[in-house]
């Protein structure tokens, strides 16, 4: 129980929140933009309530003006298992929200105008939130979906790749069926921003990724992935080469044709503690 209370303890509130908040009492919005409000903060419990569950660590949960976000101290070194349910926790929270909605409605509770309302903005962040774009709930599962075949480094940027496509797409929609849509042009925006951020830190990223692997809980890798390189290949090209949610066992073939195996954390060791960032794996294999 302690650990879902300390999820309410990481809320943080936008301040312009309580701007849109405002020019939604003055233009007679007010109900409409409670219940938006609801729903998005409804959705990141979902996935905060699933994170706690797994014991992950909650960094913040952030209403903003035109949404909100779940962010987590975790570098991609969790189970995929836990990282789909996680990420799928908050699309899901709108299925018992409907339902709710339909019995609010049929006591009476929610008028006509306001369950349409609930309903439709349900859908709408549902559906939005599926679109396999960075930072999006669906943008995530296609890096998941990546990861199952992919290395960490080559997973990220297919899926910014994929992500940019994603939103060039959304902007020819937009501007087709409501180029006057201010939302729309916003929500464009922030994703145009949050993918050329995210591009901007990928190797920071893919570093942690490593740094978690060799500092953190390594019994949280399940799968053994067996990596086969040459003695000539550098330290870091292999290093690039390592798996999402897969324990690295390193095969090295050497010029007299018997294998040397090593495991990944030596590699690890010889990047980040002897800083050996420029290293051949011979130069590893022969210390060793």
């Amino acid at each position: 129980m302690n650990r879902f209370v300390t999820v309410f303890k990481h809320l943080h509130i936008h301040p312009l929140l309580w701007v849109v908040i405002a020019i939604g009492v003055m233009t007679a919005h007010f109900y409409e933009l409670c219940l938006l409000i609801l729903i998005i903060f409804v959705h990141e419990l979902g996935h905060a309530f699933a994170a706690a569950f797994f014991s992950w660590r909650i960094k913040k949960i952030s209403l903003l003006p035109f949404g909100g976000v779940a962010e987590m101290d975790e570098h991609g070194n969790r189970p995929l298992r836990e990282e789909a349910i996680v990420i799928l926790s908050g699309p899901l929270q709108h299925i018992w929200l409907v339902g709710l909605g339909f019995l609010l409605w049929q006591g009476g509770i929610l008028t006509d105008s306001l369950y349409q309302t609930f309903i439709q903005y349900n859908m709408m962040i549902f559906f939005f939130n599926i679109l396999p774009i960075w930072p999006l709930d669906g943008g995530k599962l296609l890096f998941l979906l990546f990861s199952l075949k992919k290395s960490f480094p080559k997973s990220h940027k297919l899926t910014l790749y994929l992500s940019i496509m994603g939103v060039f797409l959304f902007l020819l929609i937009v501007l087709f069926i409501m180029p006057a849509n201010l939302n729309a042009w916003i929500i464009i925006s922030f994703l145009l921003f949050s993918i050329y951020y995210e591009w901007k830190q990928r190797r920071f990223l893919f570093m942690r990724f490593l740094l978690e692997r060799y500092y953190g809980k390594t019994n949280e890798l399940r799968k053994l992935l067996p990596l086969e390189v040459q003695e000539e290949d550098y330290l870091l090209d292999v290093l690039e080469r390592f798996h999402r949610g897969c324990k690295h066992p390193i095969i090295v073939k050497t010029k007299d044709k018997e294998n040397t195996i090593l495991d990944e954390n030596e590699l690890l060791h010889a990047y980040f503690k002897e800083k050996n960032v420029t290293a051949k794996i011979k130069d590893i294999l022969y210390v060793l």
